[in-house]
């Protein structure tokens, strides 16, 4: 299926896809000052340049988008239609990129919590798995 727009008008849309400062990102950083927690945001010195950094707690936090990292059975994991192998190639490049950086994360003597989307919208539940971050030293 040919696709409806030009190719310069497709790279435009792409371009406003923000892979910072998300909803779901703020919606956990303001939750997190709350809660009493400084941080840091984006280290690029670190694997996956984190999202949310607790150097205090030697602990990083990534808000992960269901779509994009494939949150098993979550509704909004679901899969294109068309151009299915090039999604396919796509979400296994990206759950195996995820991987090799939390494994030189954890190399390093760092905590992980991974946060989905989905999972923001229950200020309750993520409240509850925010805990853990005193309880990782």
């Amino acid at each position: 299926m040919a696709d409806r727009i030009s190719p310069e008008h497709r790279s435009w849309n792409m371009s406003r896809i923000k892979n910072r400062d998300t909803k779901p990102e703020l919606i956990v950083r303001s939750l997190l000052y709350r809660m009493g927690y400084r941080f840091r945001l984006h280290r690029k010195d670190l694997p996956g340049k984190p999202d949310i950094v607790l150097p205090k707690y030697k602990t990083v936090i990534f808000v992960h988008g269901c779509f994009w990292h494939r949150h098993k059975g979550c509704k909004y994991a679901y899969n294109p239609k068309s151009r299915v192998n090039f999604w396919k190639r796509k979400f296994a490049d990206t759950i195996e990129r995820d991987k090799r950086q939390q494994q030189s994360l954890r190399k390093s003597g760092w905590n992980i919590i991974v946060i989905w989307e989905c999972e923001c919208m229950d200020l309750e539940l993520l409240s509850n798995k925010l805990q853990r971050v005193d309880k990782n030293l």
